[in-house]
């Protein structure tokens, strides 16, 4: 029995140097492939590393494979990176900080090839995870501002797997997030183009949400504009308008004309002092291209003509309706009476009544020439702010 205890226990020291001494060399093989400055260099020595000590339960195994998985050196495939990251991840002990950089590798890849797109969207999520804990601690091996920028990446990375699948509103969130931390102007580029999707599809609700962002930071034209149209789209006039308003200023069109006109000339309603702007902008869109210069311009007679009081164009057009009535009335009861006689076959009684409705009959002509004359009046104002809104446009 003694024996055997000898036996086992000369084995188990044997096995265990034999190991120590072989991790001994494999150590000592990752360490000079990781102090070589040459990235070519290093990478060729992680492969022979791989090539000898793989497999063997060595030490740095499972870093030899992410660092093969980081490092950008000449002629690595993108099948390379992936076999050596999902390699590094499926072997236990990295350390947090390589984790998250072999996460946000392998995300982004599978997110260009259009691959494993949940897979991507998880690793993204295990990065931000794993950052935010790490972020508070004291013994943290990378500071907090470190596992922020890690928080952000991760976000970022997110939003391209969401993006990729079509998600564009977990795309838009989530690059919300990112910038938010990262404060990189290409993520918000990026957004843009998401909240263009988000918009054509009609998901105004979230267009809004990632226009927000790229209109008040990078106040670009596009971005006001679909900004303004998803407002406009969420029943929001008033910031609406405001954003229509400055990318108006920034380039005139004949749709961003006609939203302010409508805008205003609603709003002219209740508050009057309005309809002079809202005619300004309605009377532009008349004569700037798009779908409704013909709308614009009855919209913009309809606020001159009823904004005007002088002009009493809605008492003018009653009044002429009604003087058109009695006129044709009183015509036809003329016809009627007196149309197939002749004068002189008339009786005096008779020859009065055609009097009386001959005099009636011109009253009515010149009160009608009258109001026609106050309207063409009228009119010849608006058609002067017609020619005034040409000219400003340089089309006259």
């Amino acid at each position: 029995m003694k024996k055997i205890a000898l036996i086992t226990l000369t084995l188990i020291f044997f096995l265990f140097t034999s190991m120590f001494g072989q991790n001994s060399k494999a150590d000592e093989a990752y360490i000079k492939a990781m102090t070589t400055p040459n990235v070519a260099e290093k990478a060729m020595l992680l492969k022979d590393y791989i090539a000898k000590y793989g497999g063997k339960g060595t030490t740095y195994e499972n870093f030899a494979y992410a660092n093969l998985c980081l490092l950008p050196y000449s002629g690595k495939t993108t099948k390379e990176t992936i076999e050596y990251g999902e390699k590094a991840l499926s072997l236990d002990g990295l350390d947090d900080l390589t984790k998250c950089q072999v996460y946000i590798q392998l995300s982004g890849i599978y997110s260009s090839i259009g691959q494993n797109l949940n897979k991507s969207k998880n690793y993204a999520a295990k990065v931000v995870q794993i950052a935010q804990t790490n972020k508070n601690k004291e013994s943290a091996v990378a500071s907090a501002k470190q596992w922020a920028q890690f928080i952000g990446a991760g976000y970022f990375a997110q939003g391209q797997a969401m993006e990729k699948a079509r998600d564009f509103k977990g795309a838009a969130s989530a690059y919300i997030q990112s910038y938010n931390i990262l404060k990189n102007k290409e993520i918000l580029n990026i957004l843009k183009k998401v909240g263009k999707e988000l918009y054509d599809s009609k998901s105004f609700v979230e267009a809004e949400k990632a226009f927000k962002v790229t209109a008040t930071t990078l106040n670009d034209y596009a971005s006001i504009v679909y900004y303004a149209r998803s407002l406009h789209r969420n029943g929001k006039k008033s910031e609406a308008l405001k954003y229509y308003k400055q990318a108006y200023a920034k380039q005139k069109s004949g749709d961003l004309a006609y939203n302010i006109g409508i805008i205003l000339a609603e709003k002219a309603n209740s508050s009057p002092s309005l309809s002079t702007e809202a005619l300004t902008y309605l009377l532009e869109a008349s004569f700037l291209p798009h779908s409704n210069t013909q709308k614009a311009m009855q919209l913009a007679e309809r606020i001159f003509f009823t904004s005007n009081k002088e002009f009493k164009y809605n008492e003018t057009i009653k009044e002429l309706s009604e003087r058109s009535k009695k006129l044709e009335d009183i015509t036809n009861s003329f016809n009627n009476k007196f149309g197939d006689k002749n004068e002189e076959d008339l009786t005096d009684t008779e020859k009065k009544e055609m009097e009386t409705l001959l005099a009636q009959i011109d009253i009515e002509k010149k009160e009608i020439q009258k109001l026609e004359a106050s309207q063409q009046a009228a009119l010849e104002k608006f058609n002067q702010l017609i020619a005034q809104t040409k000219q400003k446009l340089g089309l006259s």
